[in-house]
This record gives C-alpha cells, structure tokens and sequence, in this order.
C-alpha cells in the first residue's frame, strides 16, 4: 500500500488538512478553534481519515504549519521574558532603529518591546568587531541574577550580547551558568538562533522566540502526545517559514522559524505547478479567511529573505512591527481575506481590513454571532458563493444576515443598494490586492503583465480573474484542492535548514578565499546535523548566498553564490553575480567602487524528485452544467443567471465560456464573460482571456 502522508495549516479562520495516499488526495477544512487550536486539528483528522477509509497506523508522516507563534506575539500572550544585554545596552531594544515609519503622524504608536524594562538586565563583558574579548564575563555577576529572575518569575531567558555573532562563547557561558539555577526556565541565545550583524534585529529575533518557546514546546509536545495516544507511528515534521520541513526539536529550539509556515507551503505549491507546467515567470496569489499572500515565482523558485517583521502596531504598514532575522520566503501580506472587515470612513471611501472577523465570531453570514460585513458576506450577497454549498455544505450560511450587515454599515451611509454596495466591497478589496502586487513588484525590479497567476486558498479563486485584470495579466490557474493549497504545499515541501552567519570580507586583493571555505563548511555541518536528524541518507542539495554591497553603502542585496569551494579567481564571478542583481533593482551599476560581503547563508535540502512534466492538453470539449447560479454582473449592475459546473465532474480537456462558476468543496472559482476556462491534464482550472 502507499505511505499516507498527512498536511495540517492551522489559518486564522480555518483549520486545513489534506492526506495524500499515493496519486489520491483527500482534504477538509473545520473552523479554527483558537483557545485550544489542537482540537481543530484532531477533530479535521478524524474526518479526513474517515473520508479516506484509514486508521492512525496507516499514516506514515504528520507534516504541521501553525500561527500560534506568531498569535502569541501579536496578542502578547507569551512567556515572561527577561532579555540579558551587554552592559550599557539594555535600553537598545526599544530605542531600535530611531526612525519614524510614519513620517507624518505626530501620535504615532511604536511597537512596545516583548521585554518590559524592568526584566532587561546588563551584564559585564564585551567583544570587540573582531571577536577579540576587550572585557570577560563577570560571572559572578551572573549568579548574582538568578535570585532576581526567580523573584519576578521569569519563564524565558533571551541573551544577546554584541558582536556575539563572531563568538558566543560569553552567551554559552551565561546559560551554562543559569540553567541549574533556574529549573523549568527556557534559554535563547541569540548566536544561535540569529547570529548575524546588526544587534537589533539579532536580539529581537531572540527575545521573540525566547517570549514564545514555552507556549509553542508546550503546545507541540501536547499535540505530539495525543497523536501519539490515538495511534500514529509516524514522525511529526514541522513546515518552517523558510519554505523546509524540519523536526519537532529543531522547531521547539527555535519556534520563531515558524512564523510563517502556512504562506510558506502555498508557495512552494505555486512553485511545484511552475515546474510542472515550465512556466518560468508565476505570481503566486493565496486568499484566506485573514489575509491575502502575493509571491513572485522566478524560473520555478519563489523568492527567499531573511528579514521578516511581526506583529506591526499599524497592520501592514512596513517599519512598524518587531523586525525578525529568520529565514523566510519573500511575499507581500495584507489585510484582504474573506474575514476582512467593510467599513465606511469619515471621507465617505469604502475600506476593507486589516481588521478580520476571523473564525470567532466570522462573518455575518456565519450566524455565529458576527455583525460586520465582510468580503465573504459581500461574495455569498454577490452570489459568488452559494450559501447551501459552503466547505462542502457541511456549513449553510445565511444570505440575509449578510445583506442585512452590508446594507446597514455601507448602503445606508452611502445611499447604495446591496449589490452595488457588496461590488463596492470587492472591487476595493481587489484593488487593494493589485495595488500590493503592483508595489511588491516594482521594489524588485519585477513585471507582473507576463506572468502567470497562480491562485489557492478558500477565497483566492473567487478573485482570481478579476486580479488577473487589473495586473494585465491573460492566464491564471486553480490547481486541484486550491482551497487547502497551503496544506498541499507542505506535502511538496523537502526538509531542509538554513544557517547564516556575519563575517566582513571585502572584496578586493586581500580576499582569502580560504577563510570563506572554512566559514562554509562549518555552515554546512551545523545544517547537516539538522536535515540528517530527518531525512536521514538522502541526497542533499545545497545552495549558498551572500548579501553584498558597494563599499560604503548602509544595505545589502542577497546575491545567489557559485556552487564548489572558492578561489582568488572566484572573485570576479562574485562581482558579476552582484552587478546583475544590482542592475535589475535599482537600473544601473556604480563603476570603480569595491565590494564587500557582510552575511554568508548556506541552505540544505533532501533532494526531491523533479516533478512530472504536464502531458500535452487534450482536444476541448464542451463541459456539461450541473444547473445555473445568479452572479452579480458589474456591467448591468444586477444578478445574472449563469451555467454552474462541479469542479469533481469536469475531465481534462473541459471546455467552458464565461461567464460561469465552477463549484468544489472548498471554494469556487469565477469565470468571468472576459475569460474562457479549460481543465489541464493534471486536474488544474486554466482561466485564459477571450482572444475577441
């Protein structure tokens, strides 16, 4: 028999799981439970393997992505947390970069650190910018913290010392030193978890996970243990934001790796039907219940950072939350999910999020209690969803309720009936999405018009085509189970580990290549040790990138890195790589200036097979509708009738002129009258512009 393998991503409003048993999926999505979110996951797992006729045993892998991490953060129902700083320094964690995000706003709100004052604490020791010791550790100076720490009832500990990211024996010793102390306490060090210049990044990073390691090992062990007590054999893999899977001790070491695990795995999906597909220019656009993740996907490979912010005090305004130092597929996030909240302004403009009605109490729609309209609301008043087949028909949602919601905090104040009001409510938050795409776009030095969009998640493919659109883009594509995409993609997803590490190498006559050798294989075991624990003897595959300047400058870029050992001639393929990255975001190269590398990143990865190439698409042939559906048509500003189709009745080769709705459990897709759709050979919706 097959190995199973089974995905869960835990989402704002809903709670995704998809079982892979050889070529056959299976998938449910429940409402998420956010007081206990493992009771999601067991109550999704019971109907997913009843769905698929199997027992606990039968399930070789449980791969999980989650947003309690980042939850604890933004609701700042951590752990208490003490932050142990170089003496002198403890007040750096709140000056943080001394700039105002908002320029213009007087009464603008900083983020407030994860440690209040009180529990920062300086010691005595320091390194100098080349890991020299000018000052040893007071340890004695240490001890004498314990007893204080004990008193206020510290749970986690975050040390950051400067310029540890060259030596963190100080930051070792401290711990060593602690630990038998303070029984029960969690330590982070912030040269492991981020060992990286610029100590305000790096001790952020390490407050925050030190703020969220008690909450997520405690949660993780406890899911570990009920899976355990109900029968399943195998390992439980955690997705990390880096777009890898890694084991329950790496994540429980490092939980703040999972603050974006969920986005991470739809890209990755978005990626694999790339590849299938050779389609070397995607942007990936993922809608849920909260927000709305757009990816750029270049020659099937989305694009990486390492820079991430956190809970921002003005929701998705950029500057404004705790930035992190982890790794993390690059995607622009914003406040447009079906649970985004409409609401009309002192300026008479409809504005919809970042605020979410998430999956307590929902949308109006849901009955539950809910009373703002919402961009699902809007779509079921639209008939964009059909409210006696929402996720499967397992829930019925109430069209009144909706209408009634939308009607009373947009119509009324703006004179408008429900559907036009409801249209007002899409076309914005549309515009919304298009704009950030747009943006996104632009900052790296990207086109959108010749891409591919590839759309998942519960709402995405009722918006696709209108996105489409407004980006001039002419193809988009729903894969089969798009509204568990992000699920999927965990099941795609190679174990992997990236380690980055902080040495100045300036690259002119005095570069030594050896000391660059030596930096990366030390790299290369410290990852190794990692992706062993997990994929075991499988091949690896490993790839490397700096972040490099023009000398004197204050930024970097990531420069991908030539594969094998390094050499005096290795210099100009170092600044050729540079310049042409350089070129294509900012338009021009600077002549006559050196180089210089601040940061060396090396990821590795289990090897994947490559995945199968799409076989060639059948001859059309006409789908057969299952029965009509009204959908609001923005050109007579009324419902239309329309042909209706199930998605699980359509076969390769499946022809259907818009305008038309295509029904599956989990979402529907909109085809609109601009667009005609086709069924791939490998399942997936293909929306194209009508060519007259």
């Amino acid at each position: 028999m097959d190995r199973a393998r089974l995905a869960v991503d835990i989402g704002g409003t809903f709670t995704d799981l998809a079982l892979a048993v050889g070529p056959r999926r299976y998938s449910v999505k429940v409402m998420t439970t956010p007081r206990a979110p493992e009771q999601a996951v067991l109550a999704g797992i019971d109907q997913v393997l009843a769905q698929a006729k199997l027992s606990p045993a039968e399930i070789a892998l449980i791969i999980h992505g989650t947003t309690l991490a980042t939850n604890a953060i933004i609701e700042r129902k951590g752990a208490r947390t003490a932050l142990l700083v170089t003496e002198g320094f403890r007040d750096s964690i709140e000056m943080a970069f001394e700039n105002r995000f908002e320029q213009y706003d007087i009464l603008m709100d900083k983020p407030a650190p994860l440690v209040p004052r009180d529990f920062r604490f300086g010691v005595r020791e320091r390194l100098d910018g080349r890991g020299n010791v000018l000052i040893p550790l007071d340890e004695a100076m240490v001890r004498a913290l314990a007893p204080r720490l004990e008193q206020v009832e510290i749970e986690a500990v975050a040390i950051g010392y400067m310029h540890a990211y060259l030596d963190g024996d100080h930051e070792r010793r401290t711990r060593d030193i602690l630990a038998p102390l303070l029984p029960g306490v969690a330590f982070t060090l912030s040269s492991e978890v981020s060992p990286e210049i610029r100590e305000y990044e790096r001790w952020s990073t390490a407050v925050a996970n030190a703020y969220v390691q008690p909450v997520m090992t405690a949660y993780l062990l406890r899911l570990d243990a009920a899976l355990r007590a109900r029968g399943f054999p195998g390992p439980l893999l955690m997705m990390t934001s880096g777009g890898g899977l890694t084991t329950l001790e790496t994540a429980c070491k490092c939980p703040i790796r999972l603050v974006e695990s969920g986005p991470a795995g739809g890209a990755i999906l978005a990626a694999d039907i790339a590849r299938q597909c050779r389609l070397d220019k995607v942007l990936s656009f993922d809608m849920g219940g909260t927000t709305a993740k757009i990816c750029l996907i270049d020659q099937g490979e989305p694009q990486h950072s390492r820079s991430f912010e956190v809970a921002r005090q003005y929701r998705f305004l950029k500057g404004s939350g705790l930035p992190l130092r982890v790794p993390v597929i690059e995607m622009v996030e914003i406040g447009a999910g079906g649970g985004s909240i409409a609401q009309v302004d002192n300026l008479a403009r409809i504005n919809v999020g970042p605020e979410s009605a998430g999956a307590e109490p929902g949308p109006a729609c849901y009955g539950r209690g809910g009373n703002e309209p919402t961009v699902t609301d809007a779509d079921v008043v639209l008939g964009r969803i059909d409210p006696d087949y929402f996720a499967g028909g397992s829930m019925r949602l109430d069209c009144d309720l909706a209408a009634d919601a939308i009607e009373r905090a947009v119509g009324k104040p703006l004179g408008l009936g429900r559907l036009e009001a409801a249209f007002g409510i899409g076309e914005v938050v549309e515009e919304n999405m298009a704009n950030a795409a747009r943006v996104h776009a632009v900052e790296r030095g990207k086109e959108l018009q010749s891409r591919t969009l590839i759309a998942f998640g519960g709402a995405a493919p009722i918006h696709a085509a209108r996105l489409a659109d407004k980006l001039g883009i002419e193809r988009v594509i729903v894969p089969p189970g798009a509204g568990v995409g992000s699920a999927l993609g965990f099941l795609l997803a190679p174990i992997a580990y990236e380690v980055a590490r902080s040495r100045y190498v300036l690259l002119d006559e005095s570069f030594n290549p050896a000391v660059v050798n030596a930096l990366f294989a030390d790299m290369r075991g410290e990852a190794e040790a990692v992706v062993r624990s997990a994929a075991g003897d499988a091949p690896l595959v490993e790839s490397r990138t700096a972040d490099m300047r023009y000398r004197g400058q204050g930024h970097e870029i990531t420069v991908a890195l030539p594969p094998g050992d390094f050499e005096m001639s290795s210099r100009a393929a170092l600044v050729g790589n540079f310049e042409t990255v350089y070129a294509a975001t900012f338009g021009r190269i600077i002549p006559g200036l050196d180089l210089e590398i601040m940061n060396w990143t090396l990821r590795l990865a289990a090897s994947r097979e490559a995945p199968p190439v799409r076989p060639p698409q059948p001859p059309d042939r006409p789908a057969k509708a299952r029965g009509t559906h009204s959908v609001f048509d923005p050109a007579e500003l009324t419902l239309r009738t329309v042909p209706a189709y199930q998605r699980d009745g359509l076969a390769p080769g499946s022809f259907i002129a818009g305008p038309a709705v295509i029904v599956e459990d989990e979402t529907t897709t909109i085809v609109p009258l601009a667009f005609i759709a086709r069924i791939d050979p490998l399942g997936a919706i293909v929306l194209e512009r009508k060519r007259t």
